[in-house]
């Protein structure tokens, strides 16, 4: 049988819908995905469609799609990719697949919305082909990340592997606040620096890391100390503040400031084998002092100086930090927005809690 022949067999058996009624069923829930590729995409595609292509697509939609039976429009350039598209998902036990009449070509010419993507170049998509592939991060969330500000309160153990995690996904403005230096107590856990970068403040080092590993990307070193007099300039213009900080009167600042401005807040916090991580959603409720409502007496935290901690908790918990900051970012539903995550790397036990909002919380409380 000719390709031909077998289309218009699938046509018999597998009815495709225009593109007007596409967009009706799209509307009432049904899940669009444009199936052609990266370069046909970067024309235009469906607003609202899910640009999956077609190399992975029965991967990637078992990701999507929770109930089989949900119904599934396709959409290539003309109709004929898509057809042979839902033949293949029909027969993998999907119930109500179809295939978009005409394609892109008549989703255009009925005048239906669709939105030209600002799309990857080659050296990019070289760059970040891994997260790519990912349904979760695709195309769509790679150009977030590009599009990205995010502002990180530290250049030390926790700020250090948060930094160099964005750096490499791709988040195109990092700026990193510090008002101290490099020193050679620091190696073992602020990977940012290097032995020749004692005594040079701690941004500039953190810049040339971060610039080595990424050229492609901006860095903004801010050499200051954080307070609650300048914290509301510092997060102004962001999208997203992680917060290293190793003080509570830095950490009440930024999430006082981050609740003004209606910024999302990654907190994390570690002391000897202890960390924790949590995300405080923009405009609070919860935000930190929900969490901590005022700072312990002087003397009841002690330092890492005091502590001490192991190089390793801090890069534990700064990765984490960057791992919920680029899901913030590119959209996924479950974060640690509103929870806390807690280790002991003693015994590697983890546990989450819900952190409650506090009605009276002086910062974000009604």
């Amino acid at each position: 049988m000719s390709l031909k022949d077998e289309l218009a067999a699938l046509r018999e058996r597998i009815p495709p819908v225009s593109a007007e009624r596409a967009a009706e069923l799209a509307r009432d829930g049904a899940l669009l995905v444009d199936i052609r590729e990266a370069d046909e995409i970067a024309q235009g595609t469906p607003v609202g469609a899910k640009p999956l292509g077609r190399g992975f697509l029965e991967m990637r939609l078992e990701q999507q799609v929770g109930d089989p039976n949900h119904t599934i429009l396709l959409l290539c350039a003309s109709g004929s990719r898509s057809l042979l598209a839902a033949d293949q998902l029909t027969r993998l036990g999907y119930g109500d697949v179809r295939s978009v009449e005409g394609g892109f070509d008549a989703w255009k010419d009925a005048g239906l919305a669709f939105e030209t993507p600002a799309m990857l170049d080659n050296a990019d998509r070289a760059r970040y082909a891994r997260q790519l592939t990912l349904p979760e991060v695709g195309e769509a969330g790679q150009t977030k990340l590009r599009d990205a500000r995010v502002l990180i309160i530290g250049a030390g153990g926790l700020g250090s592997p948060a930094a160099y995690y964005l750096a490499a996904a791709g988040v195109g403005h990092i700026g990193i606040v510090d008002h101290d230096v490099v020193d050679r107590s620091n190696l073992h856990r602020q990977i940012l620096h290097r032995d020749a970068s004692v005594g040079q403040p701690k941004v500039r080092s953190a810049m040339a890391s971060l610039s080595a590993l990424n050229p492609s990307i901006d860095i903004e070193p801010i050499e200051t100390r954080v307070s609650a007099d300048n914290a509301a300039e510092l997060v102004a213009g962001y999208d997203l503040v992680v917060d290293g900080s190793d003080n509570f009167s830095a950490r009440y600042a930024i999430n006082d400031a981050c609740v003004a401005a209606n910024i999302a807040l990654v907190y994390g916090a570690v002391e000897r084998f202890s960390g924790q991580v949590g995300v405080f959603p923009a405009g609070g409720q919860p935000c930190y002092r929900c969490l901590f409502a005022s700072a312990p007496p002087a003397g009841a935290a002690p330092t890492c100086a005091e502590a001490g901690v192991l190089g390793v908790v801090p890069g534990l918990v700064g990765t984490l930090q960057a791992l919920e900051a680029i899901k913030l970012i590119v959209g996924m539903a479950d974060t640690l927005s509103a929870r806390l995550l807690t280790l002991d790397a003693r015994t590697q036990r983890w546990h989450s809690l819900q952190v409650p909002a506090d009605p009276s919380c002086v910062a974000c409380g009604g």
